[in-house]
């Protein structure tokens, strides 16, 4: 038998099925999970040696979903999976986040996960296992990396927590968290939720651990199976302890008082900082520092961040002064720009977010077309990060994949306070452009956003807010502080950022960089980020406290209206006929989208009176003719005995000559004409054939004296040229027959 499986059972009693050896064996490592029909494959690849001069983790982490795996076809010209969409780079970075703290902090050669999705089952989304497939291959190579680890979905659904639910379900979730750890640590968590507290947050983290440890207990297990107990040897780093003890003694100190004077800059701080570097760099041989330039920053950055946490600990102050509780100093405005429909500038310290607004009609929807998910956004949000927002001379490249994460994280946190479609049928774009950055510009997104969305007129439900928490851990004492600055995000053991509105929680990201995390720092964290989130929030409400009670003069307007399906065709008429002519007639924007037995049609126009024009029409197109109405009409043939006129889009009937005057009129054509327009009113349907009776003689006086005409025989209508002759041939002749029927279509 080719290959070797494990096979486990979940809590629920589903089933997860891991193979290796059967698919791709030239890997280091390479897995297939299987749960019900959905199957990932996971390859990993290292190198043998670090490349020169490299201090980092080099891992790259790639996830693609094959459209093959669900029966179709890509879209677009090629017809072939190109680059990742946002939705699979998402899922790599949440792969990603799981797997590169657990590497050894002295191993940089280069790692690269792959991880393809080859078959798919909606009922089993392969977002929640495409961390259990990347550590599954790591567990089949001899990488070295200290896991196992994995990941699932937690999402609370009727009041029950349910792990790794289906597409349909998660609709009707209240919180889904995806959730990364160890047997023994929570190591990533990100998510949204629609108000929770903070106790039920803990409660998720804490059932999703619960599965997590089986999927560790089912890799150790696979691990043992496969004979990979023993990992490659390697060394990546060069290492000179009396150097290093003669740094730490020359530079500890100086950094630790440093640290401890709280300057509240950026730049000057790292200023200072280098220079005690390049004091005691100053003391070497230039050929020593050329030939060891990586081990000395690396001593120096180990020492400058033992003097930094050491600092916080012994002293319970910051790098900038602040107490660990204490929030950098907030000042916001909203409208900005003059011609945006929505705009906002928040500033928390030394990190700034220059947010817009922008509505749109549904014809500016954002159309996902996957191989697993398909539909439409109407809610968009773009975060931009330019290098000079770090003083940094940087390429204007193609988005990073931590602009589409931060993006989506606050995306995330005020999707849950927009309001419905019904409320605002705009389809809303949000764009944050960071201008400075010291730390949590992704919550400072959250903040302009909101303020943005508020200034356009948005009926957001509640304000929301923003704030990440940092945590400083060592043997037993810990710290958590407020409104991390990126120092001590780079420096700390956490990140953890928490987004809500007064009444709970909307959206989280969590990443730890430390061996452990209990559930009491986790509850400090929460009930923390709670405070300063109240006291962002006041800001923001004393800046803008509601949305403005009306959009902008210039925003475009749209009118919503639901209509009877059958007259959808009607509105667009033939090739989109009669819905382009009336967009161009009334300078606007119609979109029809049907729903169940309904058309739900939007009119959009900066014009109020073309908007009306386009909405008169519409409303003339659906309305039902009502006798004793009158209509303006236009004639559109003319007969011996009257003339056709429309009288309503789409309908006509029948003006005959004895209802144009009250006068005797022996010729149509003496009177009216084709094209002609006329005010009519519908005296008559006919019960049997819905023909309709109109009349124009009504609507004008009647003279005086006037003596009402002996009742005579009315010829049937009959189309011009075949009038009958009924003088000359009997009923029953077969000309007669012919005009019957010509006659019915009236």
């Amino acid at each position: 038998m080719i290959g070797i499986k494990k096979i486990f059972n979940l809590l629920d009693g589903r089933q997860i099925e891991i193979e290796t050896g059967k698919l791709a064996k030239q890997a280091d490592g390479s897995a297939v999970v299987r749960m019900g029909n959905t199957m990932l494959l996971a390859t990993v690849c290292a190198k043998k040696e670090a490349g020169a001069d490299v201090d980092f983790m080099p891992l790259s982490v790639d996830y693609q979903e094959k459209f093959a795996a669900m029966g179709k076809f890509p879209g677009g010209f090629f017809k072939r999976e190109a680059r990742p969409s946002e939705y699979e780079i998402l899922i790599a970075r949440l792969v990603d986040r799981a797997l590169r703290p657990l590497f050894p902090d002295n191993y940089h050669a280069e790692v690269q996960v792959q991880i393809t999705l080859i078959s798919g089952d909606e009922n089993n989304p392969p977002d929640a296992l495409a961390a259990l497939a990347g550590a599954a291959a790591l567990a089949c190579s001899d990488i070295p990396f200290n896991g196992p680890v994995s990941e699932c979905r937690v999402a609370l659904i009727d009041g029950e927590f349910r792990i790794n639910p289906d597409y349909i379900e998660q609709e009707r979730a209240e919180l889904d968290l995806m959730v990364a750890a160890t047997k023994d640590n929570i190591m990533m968590v990100e998510g949204e939720m629609k108000e929770v507290s903070e106790e039920i947050m803990l409660e998720a983290l804490k059932t999703a651990h619960e599965t997590i440890k089986i999927h560790c207990q089912a890799l150790e297990e696979l691990t043992q199976m496969v004979g990979k107990t023993e990992k490659r040897e390697y060394c990546h780093e060069e290492d000179d302890e009396t150097i290093k003890q003669q740094m730490h003694e020359a530079c500890y100190q100086k950094c630790y008082d440093l640290a401890k004077e709280g300057i509240k800059s950026k730049h000057e701080r790292g200023e200072k900082f280098e220079a005690i570097k390049e004091e005691f760099f100053s003391t070497l041989s230039e050929e020593y520092k050329e030939e060891h330039a990586t081990m000395l920053n690396r001593y120096y950055h180990n020492i400058e961040k033992e003097a930094m946490r050491n600092m916080v600990l012994n002293e319970r102050v910051r790098l900038d002064g602040r107490q660990l509780e204490e929030i950098r100093p907030i000042w916001a405005e909203v409208d900005y720009l003059p011609s945006v429909h929505g705009s906002a500038i928040f500033t928390r310290g030394e990190t700034q977010s220059l947010s817009t607004c922008t509505l749109g009609t549904k014809l500016d929807e954002q159309t996902i077309d996957g191989a697993m998910i398909e539909g439409v956004n109407r809610f968009i949000l773009h975060y931009n990060f330019p290098g000079f927002a770090t003083g940094e001379v940087k390429g204007n490249k193609s988005t990073s994949r931590r602009e589409i994460g931060h993006g989506n994280l606050a995306m995330r946190a005020l999707k849950q306070v927009l309001p419905t479609e019904e409320e605002c049928p705009y389809t809303i774009r949000l764009v944050s452009d960071i201008l400075e950055s010291n730390g949590s510009s992704s919550m400072a997104t959250v903040c302009a956003g909101c303020l943005a969305l508020m200034d356009a007129g948005v009926p957001i439900r509640k304000p929301v807010s923003g704030i990440a928490m940092g945590l400083i851990e060592k043997d037993g004492k810990w710290a958590v502080l407020s409104d991390i600055l990126g120092d001590e995000d780079h420096l700390g053991d956490m990140d953890f950022k928490v987004t809500g509105t007064k009444d709970g929680i909307t959206a989280c990201q969590m990443d730890i960089k430390c061996d452990g995390l209990s559930y009491d720092i986790l509850a400090q964290a929460l009930a923390q980020a709670k405070r300063g989130r109240e006291h962002i929030l006041n800001i923001i409400t004393d800046t803008i406290a509601q949305p403005r009670e009306d959009y902008k003069p210039f925003v475009p307007r749209i009118v919503a209206m639901q209509v009877p399906k059958e007259f959808i065709g009607a509105i667009i008429g033939p090739q989109g006929k009669i819905i382009q002519e009336m967009q161009r007639e009334t300078n606007t924007t119609i979109t029809i989208e049907e729903v169940g037995e309904f058309g739900h049609v939007q009119v959009c126009s900066a014009d109020k009176e073309g908007l009306e024009k386009a909405l008169a029409k519409i409303r003339a197109i659906v309305a039902v003719p009502e006798v004793g109405e009158v209509y303006d009409a236009t004639v559109k043939s003319i007969m011996p005995y009257g003339a056709f006129v429309e009288f309503m889009p789409g309908k006509e009937g029948l003006l005959h000559v004895t209802e144009l005057d009250w006068k005797r009129i022996e010729n149509v054509e003496d009177v009216l004409k084709e094209g002609d327009e006329i005010r009519v009113k519908l005296i008559g349907i006919d019960k049997q054939t819905g023909k309709f009776k109109l009349s124009h003689k009504v609507l004008i006086p009647k003279p005086e004296g006037y003596v009402e005409p002996k009742p005579q025989r009315q010829h049937p209508a009959t189309p011009k040229g075949n009038a009958p002759h009924f003088d000359k041939k009997p009923s029953n002749h077969p000309h007669n027959n012919n005009i019957r029927r010509n006659s019915e279509r009236y």
